[in-house]
């Protein structure tokens, strides 16, 4: 049995192991019946996966293996994914984590009694050698584990380059140890070769790529904090330098972290802002980002500036066909023609549930969005009927008075329901009123500062 704190470390929560275990178990067991050749499988599967993924660690704009992997576990937790489908990813999650030699991963997937002990220990046994071979004097070192496209260097041994080789090789040889603790799974070790690799780092642009390494750990885990402690130490690595395309790349690391933590607003500004100059590819693929991008900006932005900033952007129109429904969507809110946009609506919702950075904030979001197309809707009127509206909306005059009824208690919509008429009627306060409101409430603000300053230069 398994100490809670290791399964924590995990992209997937305490809770979900459970029932994702017991489908482990299973899957397992029938994968050990055919025991006599599955460890001749087991290797084949094991360099076959090693191909594909020095195949995609060779090509520019390629998703960084580890979070297509997270994806996948996020996904054999998630109950609307079909069994057949489930099976599927089970088998490559396997392979993934065999040919890495992922081995606490391995652990944690399974129950003790249903686990291969014998490849378990091959595994561990790789992982000693490639550790030794990191470590000390030789030849032919392997170069695996290297994770990032952006490198392609035979890596050093730590020894013989500490020993025998200038100061550049020996940050090599540190960064290939790092990178090998992050294709193996092992984020304390991985982090802490990392900072030792930044001891040995001059240039500002290769502290960067660090902390891009530490990111990506980060969102591996979705460990928000180390995820915000990285980009400020980003930021300050920028104050002594840097190039622009890595300053670019930093906005969509940000941005994401923002978006997964529910900040739409700030995510949506740097999404915007990284549309044209997008090199962030070992995150997401570019799709990805612009459905990312549309979606927070539907909820953030106001109806001029989504049309001058997403809805007549070339490179958003580029894509965006290629997304199913976004198109729809988006257009559809914009044109006012909301029967369409409440379809393309429901079929956006299954994606949306199933990513795994937007999944845990599913609720809200189908919130917000309402909140804007029935705000948008009541702004051309100053009273309508509630059939007109449930017209309008391809709905019933049952539904549309249960939403609004609930968005009006909330205080999200400026209206209020006449039930004996069936009518709608706006009450939007005017813009005098609310700078007065604003200014009460900064004046406010602004008192309790001048207060707590004044107690502390008493003391």
């Amino acid at each position: 049995m398994l100490h809670p704190s290791r399964m924590r470390s995990y992209p997937f929560s305490s809770l979900q192991i459970h029932n994702y275990k017991t489908h482990w178990f299973l899957f397992l067991q029938a994968k050990c019946e055919t025991k006599p050749d599955s460890s001749q499988k087991s290797v084949s599967k094991s360099r076959e996966r090693e191909r594909e993924r020095e195949a995609m660690e060779g090509q520019e704009g390629s998703q960084q293996p580890q979070l297509v992997l997270a994806h996948k576990l996020f996904l054999l937790t998630q109950p609307d994914v079909p069994d057949i489908e489930k099976f599927r990813l089970r088998e490559e999650v396997l392979d993934f984590v065999v040919a890495d030699d992922m081995v606490g991963l391995y652990e944690t997937l399974g129950a003790s009694s249903s686990l291969d002990w014998d490849l378990l220990a091959s595994m561990r046994a790789k992982i000693d050698e490639q550790l030794k071979k990191l470590d000390e004097n030789g030849q032919d070192l392997e170069p695996r584990g290297v994770l990032s496209p952006r490198s392609h260097s035979k890596p050093h041994r730590i020894a013989d380059a500490e020993e025998n080789l200038g100061e550049s090789e020996v940050r090599e040889a540190h960064l290939a140890k790092s990178l090998f603790f992050i294709r193996i799974g092992d984020k304390e070790k991985a982090l802490e070769q990392l900072k030792l690799t930044e001891s040995k780092t001059v240039a500002v642009g290769q502290k960067m790529d660090l902390v891009f390494h530490t990111l990506q750990i980060g969102f591996f885990y979705m460990d928000f904090d180390l995820i915000s402690k990285s980009i400020d130490k980003a930021k300050n690595l920028f104050e002594e330098g840097g190039d622009w395309e890595r300053k670019n790349r930093l906005k969509v690391y940000e941005g994401l972290y923002y978006m997964s933590t529910r900040n739409f607003k700030k995510a949506t500004s740097l999404f915007l802002d990284s549309i044209s100059t997008f090199t962030t590819y070992e995150l997401f693929p570019y799709d990805n980002f612009i459905f990312y991008t549309v979606l927070t900006s539907i909820i953030s932005l106001d109806r001029v500036s989504l049309k001058q900033k997403v809805v007549d952007a070339p490179e958003i129109l580029t894509v965006i066909g290629k997304i199913p429904h976004l198109s729809g969507f988006l257009n559809s809110l914009y044109d006012c023609q909301y029967k369409s946009f409440f379809s393309a609506f429901a079929g956006l919702t299954e994606q949306i549930k199933l990513d795994r950075y937007l999944h845990p904030h599913f609720r809200y979001y189908m919130r917000e969005v309402r909140t804007v197309v029935y705000s948008q809707f009541l702004e051309s009127y100053k009273s309508v009927t509630i059939e007109a509206m449930a017209k309008a909306f391809g709905v019933t005059v049952e539904f549309i008075d249960l939403e609004l009824s609930r968005f009006i208690a909330a205080g999200k919509l400026h209206c209020k329901i006449d039930k004996v008429a069936g009518v709608l009627e706006t009450n939007r306060p005017d813009a005098k009123n609310a700078l007065y409101q604003a200014t009460i409430k900064q004046g406010d603000f602004l008192l309790n500062r001048i207060q707590k300053l004044s107690r502390v230069i008493d003391l």
